[in-house]
């Protein structure tokens, strides 16, 4: 039986156990073992992870673990310059596309409204949420350890927050989505491209109440829902900035609604 000592930095020290926490973790394994299959029995998704360093050298997932190995284990750094090390991933996303797993769709309705490709999971196994992740190489996010953990899977995030405000501030916050944002280009009920309609080629859609105070719309490419600028709208766009401001005082405390929008 060979053993090597691993240690988790920041974050990822949330994945272990209390008592092995920012400490040195002795694990014992049978060669020949890939250190990614190590830090996985460890309890840590390889999708929280970029930079794996092997007796001070920097490896990949797939490199095999020798007995009395010491190996650092390092978290994300998509918002941050770390290129004179040798990631896990070829590249990270800068221009994001997302997957959601059934749990977080009101997530997934943040993210769209913000103007993220956002898709949904709301049918379909972990396997098939894992392979469109791969196969559109979107990053999957997930509160499901044992998803993230699928091989093909090459960009995913845990989710660690509870609450849908609280997970947006935290994706923003640790993928630097601000400088991407683009508010209200995305339908947030299908994800579809939203584009300037005039206002008799929706006239007919509209409520009366609406027919004589807006003349600005917008209108959904896939699913034909319309969008306009009403009693919401304000407070949307302050909670955007606010976002984008200071993540960290976003909370569910508030009162962002959705964009008026009728059904097609």
């Amino acid at each position: 039986m060979a053993s090597a000592t691993f240690r988790f930095y920041q974050e990822l020290n949330d994945f272990l156990p209390a008592e092995q926490r920012r400490r040195p973790l002795r694990v014992e394994f049978v060669p020949p073992v890939p250190v990614g299959h190590l830090i996985e029995t460890c309890g840590v998704p390889h999708t929280e992870v970029e930079i794996v360093l092997l007796n001070g050298r920097s490896v990949t997932l797939d490199q095999w673990v020798s007995d009395a190995d010491r190996v650092s284990v390092y978290p994300m750094f998509e918002a941050l310059d770390v290129t004179p090390l040798l990631r896990i991933r070829e590249q990270p996303l800068r221009n994001p596309r997302f997957l959601a797993d059934a749990h977080l769709g009101k997530l997934a309705g943040y993210l769209r409204m913000l103007g993220f490709d956002t898709l949904f999971g709301s049918s379909g196994g972990d396997r098939e949420l894992a392979e469109v992740a791969a196969r559109e190489k979107r990053i999957l996010l997930s509160r499901d350890r044992a998803l993230l953990m699928h091989r093909v899977v090459t960009h995913g995030c845990f989710v660690r927050p509870l609450k849908p405000r609280d997970q947006l501030a935290y994706l923003v916050r640790r993928l630097d989505l601000c400088r991407l944002v683009r508010p209200f280009s995305r339908c947030m009920r299908c994800n579809g491209d939203l584009r300037a309609a005039s206002k008799s080629e929706v006239l007919a859609f509209l409520p009366p109440a609406v027919r004589g105070t807006c003349d600005e719309f917008r209108r959904c490419r896939q699913c034909r829902r319309i969008y306009w600028k009403g009693s919401h709208y304000r407070h949307m766009c302050l909670f955007i900035d606010a976002l984008c401001a200071n993540p960290d005082v976003v909370s569910e405390g508030g009162g962002a609604a959705s964009i008026r929008a009728p059904d097609k």
